[in-house]
């Protein structure tokens, strides 16, 4: 059976939620019609676009740009925060559509997601004529448009999704990969950052194709082990699952926005570290053990990747927890500047698991639970910052927090 990958994505998410969410409310008009855009504080780091609508495209206004800038293209602006509570429970609302169909979908971020039609194909059809249907469902029933991406593959499926907006459907099977890929600009290849695009560039690599027919060890010494897994993504080639058990609406998850953007990956490390101590101590307050570990990253152009595992035994340890997050980080992270990271723990149980081999010290397991659990206790006495690990060198302040 061939695999049919499709990846769904809000069209202009925060910008479409808060449109619903102030229409609910009893707003006499749709602000994705007006001069409108989603921004946070104009005094503090947040005080930038994060949406925007299309009169503000119109003119020139753009994402990541400050509310100032903003409001001086467009003096009539009118600036809307972000209401991350109602943009969740949206989020939700779509992906408990979407399982209506089928149990295989993965999600990606809180405004896109994967679902793996390949089996479920018998089930409703032509992809094609499915994704029209499940469009028009979200609009009708939602009150929002996505675009629906369909391919062979992730990789594919994500960046079919991408072609033109809104509310479009874009096919990127393997037969269409060297006539639809490969003419786009090499910063358009997913995963490839600015710093990347800028090396390749210099190698007078200008498209995907140029990438895709490059000699691999002429790569390789400016991008060593990467060199190979570049090559393959500008191919089309990518064998990635869909990792059906990363979506729980009950997970436990923070992300930090930084006070400034970072390409170190040992401070990235640091900040990691402090995250995953809050989100497995909140873990254990619910008496909770998580099967799955999810690390996002944004990076200074507003990108916005997730990668996850899953664990062989549900944990709510810090240490095994930090240990799979530093794994999952050290795959993904490339070297571009990263502004906002976060953790998340999902498909969560009641009951902590032991599938080990004979070598597993499982008194040295129990001991890192007591030691939590004392831990635990201090911290819930005296306050977060009381203790840190040796190497947790740089704080992080945890009202920036959000779910």
């Amino acid at each position: 059976m061939k695999r049919i990958i499709m990846h769904i994505d809000v069209n202009n998410a925060f910008l479409s939620w808060s449109a619903i969410d102030l229409l609910n409310k009893g707003s006499k008009y749709d602000i994705r019609n007006s001069y409108a855009v989603i921004g946070g504080d104009e005094s503090k780091r947040s005080g930038i676009v994060l949406a925007k609508s299309t009169p503000c495209k119109k003119l020139g206004i753009k994402t990541a740009e400050t509310i100032y800038s903003a409001k001086k293209k467009c003096p009539a602006l009118r600036v809307f925060p972000p209401n991350f509570s109602f943009y969740k429970e949206m989020s939700n609302k779509l992906f408990s559509l979407l399982l209506q169909y089928s149990p295989d979908i993965e999600v990606a971020s809180i405004d896109e997601c994967y679902l793996d039609y390949g089996k479920v194909e018998k089930l409703y059809g032509d992809a094609f004529l499915f994704a029209k249907k499940v469009q028009k469902q979200i609009y009708e029933e939602l009150g929002f448009t996505v675009n629906i991406g369909i391919a062979n593959n992730k990789l594919c499926a994500k960046m079919a999704s991408d072609f033109s907006k809104p509310y479009k459907i874009h096919t990127l099977y393997d037969e269409e990969i060297e006539e639809k890929m490969y003419p786009l600009p090499i910063e358009e290849l997913y995963g490839c950052g600015k710093k990347t695009s800028e090396k390749l560039r210099k190698l007078k690599i200008e498209t995907i194709g140029d990438l895709a027919n490059f000699d691999v060890d002429r790569l390789k010494p400016m991008f060593k082990n990467m060199a190979l897994p570049l090559i393959e993504s500008a191919k089309g080639i990518n064998n990635d699952p869909v990792c059906s058990d990363t979506w729980n609406p009950k997970g436990i998850g923070n992300e930090i926005t930084l006070p400034k953007d970072v390409q170190d990956k040992e401070q990235l490390l640091l900040y990691l570290r402090d995250i995953t101590e809050n989100v497995a101590l909140r873990l254990r307050k619910q008496k909770k053990y998580a099967y799955t570990v999810c690390v996002t990253m944004k990076t200074n152009d507003f990108k916005r990747r997730s990668h996850q595992k899953k664990l062989l035994n549900a944990t709510d340890t810090t240490e095994e927890l930090y240990k799979m997050v530093k794994d999952v980080f050290l795959e993904m992270h490339t070297d571009e500047e990263v502004r906002l990271i976060g953790v998340r723990l999902d498909n969560l149980t009641d009951y902590r698991t032991i599938q080990g081999t004979l070598f597993d010290d499982f008194e040295e397991m129990e001991d890192k639970s007591k030691l939590d659990e004392a831990v635990d206790a201090i911290k819930r006495k005296y306050g977060m910052k009381v203790i840190k690990k040796a190497s947790s060198i740089e704080q992080v302040d945890f009202k920036n927090l959000k779910d």
